[in-house]
């Protein structure tokens, strides 16, 4: 095990009572794969490691001390790096190796579209400095922090202009001496003349190519020195040595017999700076769904002060500010209601077109529009609390996650440079020792290809598909096949209220086989009403009721919730109680006038010994219109049933049938009676019930069906779900209000409805999709153009604009993601 190799990491443990239980953990560390010395300090509670990140990672280091009965108390944070100075993929996979390998870092990602890392990290172990440091040593630095007050969105913007100006103005500082150079070489190309004579001419190639080299592709030139002198290479090193070696023949020809590509080195650069701009371009169209949620923040505030309307800039909001809105204003920020009622256009968090009403009590997010009424809105969250910048810390964390198939392309990449120009300089020695088996393949493509010339001298076509070699292989067309995707759908993603926390997930919807969801609020509204009341002989449906919602209003469910305000709204008082209990899953009991009232299923009654075989007709009847029947019983004896009902979203039907029709089967989970699940899944047109499942059971059921059908996306709230959110393959969140920062999640829906889990499935499996044509095209490309290069039939300038091209393809097909329909089809826009 190479010692540069190694990395030291410290484990913070808990649970240890004594030295054997640090000797334990110590065998257990040592004896891990690619572990060289672990030490563990009792007094200290920590363990200290000396291990290959290539083999074993913090994280699996803290599963080893689990796997002994252990734990490791981790002290994580997540922080955001703005990169300066990368041109390309593998400068991409320089900074992300060189982060990854830092003590204290457990995962690090940089994404060359975003030119950003999001990395975590042990913040007892780093800090901002430490970051700045490691990026230094290889040859970029950290331009900034996401959050800091330097970069606002103005900041962003006017960074990402200022770019495409600088490489637009490389660009045609290049074309204004390499259109000069084309015409001078037409002659000597067509006619072999040339004008006025060869040494003019060669003088003239040299001199016009120094502005597009030196000048205005200088960057190119300083980026790949930097590279190299700290122990990398880059896209922008193959560039160099292929227009510095181009450039070289010009002064060469006056002492040796080969031909002037001096300028043929300027045209390979007035199309790299071509290929960069454009590319620069379309990247900011990539990233642009940042900056529209950035744009749609308001500038101002008006507030109520003492009676007085006072306007303030939006950062001096304070929570508790009341905020007046006025009819076509944007809600500052996130609040509540507490004066007034309007109808609010909430599209750009939902994707909903039709405003929402709103009224006193009712939660505002801000950034969305009052459209038609005066209202006086309390600020609840400010700054980073708020909806919106929720919405942008997701969209930039998933861009900074990673697609499983991409690493294949990763490691790819992260060798690729070294790799060419292996392949560059075989190139130049085949040619020198093979030069008649080379010259023949010339010959042959001679016919065809007109810019290929067998006659000249062997020094001079061995160059030459040197040359082409080192401009025509591109790392830069696989780096960008997955970001700039990922960029473009996590964006179109939240401008249609689906936000993709994880960039696996896009690939492990595509093989999700059943999506399951839970019942209450997710299918059904989550408002449950009675519906039918089935008093037993010698009560009254009032006492029925007043009995049930009596023991009921000690309980939270929203089951009992329904029969209190059932109650209420009957005008019936609710009675004392004394002694409340909850029997998980089952029901509620408590005392009324000393007299034990019982409310539940029929395990909470037969485990009271109270029989229910009289009732059990009317229960079926109830269970078959999908309604939770619910018995009621005090001294041991039944006094009828309460019945209630939740109602189906409107849109569930619609939704289960298309996502039925996107290829996928359906799953319900409920702690209702088999007979009630059957009958509101026959009535949705879900595929699997799963009934009478406790809370605490939810996971394991998971487990079961994750055994029968294999991959499962699960659809639930984000708190009651949780456990089975994570144990899900694909955990779908449904956010609550202005609460979408779900740590259980995988995608969260902002919405509530089923249409957001069809555009999740829709949107995963498009940008999947775009992944793979974006990957599948940048390995044909590499594949086919290499060895074409290394027989010499391709000229340098050709590939060179071939390799522009690749990248900006790339770039191009992901942006055409927006085009993709991911709205549920029974959605008319």
């Amino acid at each position: 095990m190479a010692e540069k190799a190694l990395k030291k990491a410290t484990l913070q443990l808990k649970g240890m009572s004594c030295a054997s239980c640090a000797q334990t953990i110590e065998k257990a560390l040592n004896k891990a794969n690619g572990v060289k010395k672990a030490q563990v300090n009792f007094a200290a509670e920590k363990a200290y490691v000396e291990f290959d990140p290539g083999i074993i990672n913090e994280g699996k280091l803290a599963d080893v001390v689990r796997s002994t009965g252990y734990d490791v108390k981790e002290e994580r944070e997540k922080i955001t790096l703005k990169i300066g100075g990368m041109t390309c993929a593998s400068c991409a996979s320089t900074v992300e190796k060189a982060l990854n390998k830092a003590e204290g870092v457990f995962s690090a990602s940089v994404n060359i579209a975003s030119e950003k890392g999001t990395v975590e990290y042990d913040p007892q172990v780093l800090s901002r400095e430490d970051f700045k440091k490691i990026v230094a040593t290889t040859g970029y630095e950290v331009v900034g922090f996401e959050g800091d007050e330097t970069i606002t969105s103005q900041v962003e913007e006017d960074d990402d202009l200022k770019k495409v100006r600088e490489a637009k103005k490389r660009m045609w500082g290049a074309w204004a001496f390499t259109i000069p150079i084309i015409l001078w070489m037409i002659p000597e190309m067509i006619y072999g003349v040339a004008w006025p004579n060869r040494t003019i001419y060669d003088l003239g190639m040299i001199i016009l190519a120094i502005p597009p080299l030196f000048f205005f592709g200088r960057k190119t030139f300083v980026t790949a020195y930097k590279a190299v002198s700290h122990g990398g290479a880059n896209m922008d090193v193959l560039i160099a040595i292929g227009t510095g070696a181009a450039f070289v023949t010009g002064p060469a020809v006056f002492f040796t017999p080969i031909a002037n590509y001096a300028g043929v080195a300027a045209m390979i650069m007035a199309f790299h700076l071509t290929g960069r701009y454009i590319e620069e371009t379309a990247k900011g169209r990539a990233s642009q769904a940042i900056k529209k949620l950035l744009e749609l923040g308001a500038k101002t505030a008006t507030i109520i002060v003492d009676g007085e309307e006072k306007e303030i800039p939006i950062e001096e909001v304070k929570p508790g500010d009341i905020m007046l809105v006025r009819p076509g204003e944007k809600i500052p920020t996130d609040g509540e209601i507490v004066e007034g009622k309007t109808s609010v256009d909430e599209s750009m968090a939902t994707g909903e077109s039709m405003p929402v009403e709103k009224t006193v009590g009712d939660e505002v997010i801000g950034a969305t529009v009052n459209q038609n009424g005066l209202i006086k809105v309390k600020a609840t969250k400010v700054g980073k609390d708020t909806f919106l910048s929720q919405v942008i810390k997701m969209v930039e964390e998933a861009q900074g996650t990673k697609v499983p198939i991409q690493e294949f392309a990763d490691r790819i990449t992260g060798i690729f440079v070294p790799t060419v120009l292996i392949i560059a300089a075989l190139t130049f020695i085949l040619w020198l020792v093979f030069p008649d088996a080379f010259r023949s393949v010339g010959i042959w493509a001679n016919s065809f290809l007109p810019w290929v010339n067998p006659t000249l001298g062997t020094i001079t076509l061995a160059i030459f598909a040197t040359i082409a070699v080192l401009v025509i292989a591109c790392p830069c067309a696989l780096g960008l096949a997955t970001p700039t995707a990922l960029m473009v759908g996590s964006g179109l993603g939240a401008e249609n209220g689906v936000l993709i926390r994880k960039g696996e997930a896009i690939q492990t919807m595509k093989e999700v086989h059943t999506i399951v969801f839970d019942k209450t609020g997710t299918i059904t509204k989550g408002q449950p009403e009675v519906t039918d009341l089935s008093p037993a002989n010698g009560f009254s449906e009032e006492e029925l009721l007043q009995l049930a919602a009596s023991v009921e209003a000690g309980s939270e469910h929203p089951l009992g919730v329904a029969i209190v305000e059932g109650a209420k709204a009957r005008g019936l008082a609710l009675k004392d109680i004394e002694d409340f209990g909850a029997v998980t899953g089952k029901g509620v009991k408590a005392k009324i006038e000393g007299k034990e009232v019982l409310v539940g299923s029929r395990r909470l009654m037969e485990e009271a010994g109270i029989k229910t075989a009289g009732m059990e007709k009317e229960m079926q009847r109830l269970e078959e219109e999908a309604k939770t029947a619910m018995l009621v019983a005090t001294e041991g004896k039944l006094v009828g049933i309460v019945a209630v009902a939740d109602a189906l979203k409107e849109d569930s039907v619609a939704a289960i049938k298309e996502l039925r029709e996107l290829g996928l089967e359906t799953a319900m989970i409920t702690g209702d009676n088999e007979r009630t699940a059957k009958a509101i899944a026959k009535e949705v047109g879900i595929d699997h019930v799963v009934a009478e499942v406790l809370p605490d059971g939810k996971v394991d059921e998971i487990m079961r069906l994750q055994d029968r059908f294999g991959i499962i996306a699960m659809v639930g709230d984000g708190i009651n779900d949780a456990p089975a959110l994570t144990q899900a393959n694909v955990g779908i969140a449904i956010g609550t209000g202005t609460d979408i920062a779900i740590e259980s999640s995988d995608i969260t829906l902002v919405r509530g409805d089923l249409s957001a889990v069809v555009t999740a499935v829709k949107l995963s499996r498009a940008t999947f999709r775009k992944i793979k044509q974006n990957l599948f095209w940048a390995f044909i490309y590499n594949t086919v153009a290499i060895p074409v290069a290394i027989l010499g039939l391709l000229h340098p300038v050709i590939a060179e604009v071939a390799m522009a091209t690749s990248s900006i393809s790339v770039v191009t097909n992901a942006n055409l993601l927006r085009r993709v329909n991911i709205k549920p089809n029974y959605v008319k826009e």
